[in-house]
């Protein structure tokens, strides 16, 4: 249970970043141009959308608290203002379409979604797949998701982050019934993420040298690159679709070999370490002895058992038969790296999420002690 939790936590902290790697068929069609505003808008995936939705000849309204990255993309318009109830600055105005990126308390999507539904079309939703209870088996959009004893709560956490979702979802879809397309990403990465929870496998290869690999290469995994997700988003608005959709990569597609192996040779390509990176896999059984923890120390990375025997198993074919394209691991890979070697040196050296690197080294020393 603990480790649901943790795992909560942390997607929780990616959904609040750049194009489509993939190009998608509806790419290719000029768009209407449409009024679009952001809830939220200058974090990771609403810098993502905010790029294709210029790129595509739209024009933008941000609605937050005006503190995080208020230096980028200076030209889109901004409203001032808090969803706790300081939503004056949306009356009496129009939009096609608006993205909630902001959501995490239901009485605030209800808020925004009423009134705001008079003079919008659609309302895209950004949630989580973190709605489903566990993931013991494989999920899909029809899926029972997580219930509070008390809805009333406004506290996220680990516990109540992925029902309060699921309450947020409900919220949106009473205030504009048929007219709410629900998006499900599971773990998103890539460029402009900051959490540090995908980009420490890039960041700690290019460091160089020894490093753990948890688990065995074939261990599956899913996530969700922030510009996919942009791109349903957006294709989303200009198509008018309506519904629920997992984003994640395709079942047991990614494996933690494949990670490992694109993170060597992209740090290869690009810090060039004198020390040579080089993955030494341990068994979960050994990490779990030695207090490594699977999606902190380890992140992205889970064991195959218990409530997380199919965590990656979730389902993306409704939002694949909508447009989904899912960018080659590799290429995310080597763009988060780039990214990352680009930040101020305070960033890049120490990173929020990842096992430290002293109790790293005791592990392997450890491990070779063991052997």
């Amino acid at each position: 249970m603990k480790t649901l939790i943790k795992r909560r936590t942390l997607l929780s902290l990616a959904a609040a970043g750049a194009l489509a790697q993939v190009t998608p068929a509806w790419a290719a069609k000029k768009p209407k141009p449409l009024r679009i505003l952001i809830l939220g808008g200058t974090r990771f995936i609403g810098l993502h959308m905010t790029a294709l939705a210029l790129e595509r000849g739209h024009q933008l309204t941000f609605f937050n608290r005006g503190k995080t990255k208020t230096d980028r993309y200076p030209d889109v318009e901004r409203i001032k203002g808090d969803r706790n109830g300081e939503i004056d600055g949306l009356k009496d105005r129009e939009w096609d379409a608006v993205i909630d990126n902001s959501g995490y308390v239901p009485r605030h999507v209800q808020l925004s979604a009423e009134l705001l539904a008079p003079n919008v079309k659609l309302y895209v939703f950004t949630s989580s797949i973190s709605v489903y209870p566990d993931f013991s088996v494989p999920r899909d959009e029809s899926s029972p998701v997580g219930k509070l004893a008390d809805e009333s709560t406004e506290k996220v956490d680990g516990e109540t982050y992925g029902p309060l979702k699921a309450l947020c979802e409900q919220a949106a879809e009473r205030a504009m019934p048929g007219r709410t397309c629900i998006i499900r990403p599971g773990l998103i990465v890539g460029p402009d993420d900051n959490t540090d929870r995908f980009t420490y496998w890039p960041a700690r290869a290019a460091r160089g040298g020894e490093f753990i690999a948890p688990g065995s290469p074939a261990d599956a995994f899913q996530v969700i690159d922030a510009r996919d997700l942009a791109a349903f988003a957006i294709n989303a608005v200009e198509n008018n679709h309506s519904g629920i959709y997992n984003l994640v990569s395709n079942v047991n597609e990614f494996k933690f070999g494949q990670l490992t192996d694109a993170c060597i040779a992209s740090a290869n390509k690009r810090a060039k370490p004198k020390d040579k990176p080089r993955a030494t896999w341990l068994p979960a059984e050994f990490l779990e002895e030695q207090q490594v923890a699977p999606w902190s120390d380890m992140p992205v990375w889970l064991p195959a058992k218990g409530d997380e025997a199919a965590f990656a198993g979730t389902s993306n074919k409704a939002a694949v038969a909508k447009g989904l394209k899912i960018t080659p691991l590799m290429k995310t890979v080597d763009d988060t790296l780039a990214w990352h070697l680009s930040r101020p040196a305070e960033e890049r050296d120490k990173l929020k999420s990842g096992i430290a690197a002293d109790k790293e080294a005791a592990v392997l020393a450890a491990w070779k002690a063991k052997a």
